[in-house]
């Protein structure tokens, strides 16, 4: 399967680009397995926020084909 993946501001730098797509095997991937996919074995950062398909959720999403991920930093404000 194939899925969207985003970075936002301070994760863009990180990771070095904005977009990519990523094929990934099997049907229960989760949206940590995609971090740790494209992250060379990190785990997910505890303080991320994550989207898939605009909509707020939490590592342990499933994906599936043609969904969109997107990884935000934490919002801080004052």
């Amino acid at each position: 399967m194939n899925v969207k993946i985003r970075y936002f501001a301070s994760m863009r730098d990180r990771m070095g680009r904005a977009e990519e797509t990523v094929s990934v095997d099997g049907d229960a991937v989760t949206v940590a397995d995609l971090w740790k996919k494209v992250s060379s074995g990190q785990d997910l950062p505890g303080s991320t926020l994550i989207a898939v398909n605009m909509e707020y959720t939490n590592g342990a999403a499933t994906v599936k084909n043609g969904d969109e991920v997107a990884f935000f930093p934490p919002v801080t404000g004052g």
